[in-house]
């Protein structure tokens, strides 16, 4: 009997020009390379130019991801763009990313789940493929966190960076016999009662402004190793693999600490976790892309390797898809 499922094609990443190390941010706030470091492993960030939106971060990721796919933009049927930094309330950012790349067809949207948007955003995809509602997805995850960013607040501006990470998705028909490959299944939570622990303070309805990231660090992290856990384990749980089985683990990268964490909650061993956050920081929903897009480009995350996708995000939200490379 045959089966379809969702695989990867391609993937690309974009960071823009602008490298802000640690050195510089000790030149205007109080702190310092060493107590980043020591804290949340960052060491350096990337930051939009003047006049650089969310959709020309967006748009360059996308056009990687074709590339690597072999791909054009005629092929592609439905964009979906995981963001938390919108270039407008509206219209839609992947509206925007769409017109770019000079797709006149299909559907594009926004979706909105701050550093899970990708997690969730690949999730939705797949099910529309599956549905019928499109053949061939570039699912998006891009952010100027840069500009929402209180640039005297060393608790949050230390920990945040701009960038956009990008990847084809198209459904396939696997027959009987054939090797497995594509999306083996998603596991997506949230509990709204902890949005106060990270959320940022302005909103068209609310205070008619953009506002700034607040955050209560510890009480996020005390939270993000158990979250992170669950939806790892219940992932692994629909399909019968176990931690031993996995070839790659691609979690958020938000802060150094609780990759390893996690990483050690779960067994599963430091060579096979793609960290990035030392160079990108937390680039919020483009994390989790940024981070696949390096594992592939640098050639550790090979076709036929059992990869593991996990982020978690204000809301709080968390997610984690399983994919067979």
């Amino acid at each position: 009997m045959s089966e379809t499922r969702s695989i990867f094609r391609g993937v690309g990443g974009y960071l823009p020009a602008r490298i802000v190390t640690n050195d510089e941010l000790s030149k205007s706030l109080d702190t310092s390379d060493e107590w980043i470091v020591q804290r949340v492993g960052i060491r350096q960030r990337h930051i939009a130019a003047e006049g650089e939106v969310t959709s020309d971060l967006a748009t360059a990721a996308a056009r990687r991801a074709l590339a690597n796919a072999g791909l054009t933009i005629d092929d592609i049927d439905l964009i979906v763009v995981a963001t938390t930094t919108p270039d407008k309330t509206y219209p839609a950012t992947a509206a925007f990313v769409q017109n770019k790349l000079g797709m006149r067809h299909g559907a594009a949207f926004d979706l909105q789940a701050v550093c899970s948007g990708f997690v969730y955003a690949t999730a939705t995809a797949d099910s529309m493929l599956k549905n019928g509602l499109a053949r061939r997805a570039l699912v998006i995850g891009a952010e100027t966190n840069s500009r929402i960013l209180d640039w005297t607040d060393r608790s949050t501006c230390v920990l945040f960076g701009d960038g956009a990470g990008a990847a084809v998705l198209e459904l396939v028909t696997l027959e009987r016999g054939e090797a497995e490959r594509g999306i083996l299944a998603s596991s997506l939570r949230a509990d709204g009662q902890h949005w106060d622990k990270l959320y940022v303070d302005g909103g068209p309805s609310s205070s008619q402004t953009v506002g700034h990231v607040r955050m209560e660090g510890k009480e996020v992290f005390k939270h993000a190793v158990g979250k992170i856990t669950d939806v790892v384990e219940t992932v692994l749980a629909k399909t019968g693999y176990t931690v031993a089985d996995l070839d790659w683990f691609v979690p958020h990268q938000a802060n150094r600490r609780i990759i390893d964490g996690a990483g050690a909650k779960l067994g599963i061993p430091p060579e096979k976790v793609i960290v990035t956050v030392d160079r990108h920081a937390n680039t919020s929903a483009a994390s989790v892309p940024l981070a696949l897009a390096t594992g592939v480009e640098d050639g550790r995350i090979k076709r036929g390797d059992l990869v593991l996708l996990e982020a978690m995000g204000a809301g709080f939200t968390w997610g984690a898809t399983l994919v067979r490379w």
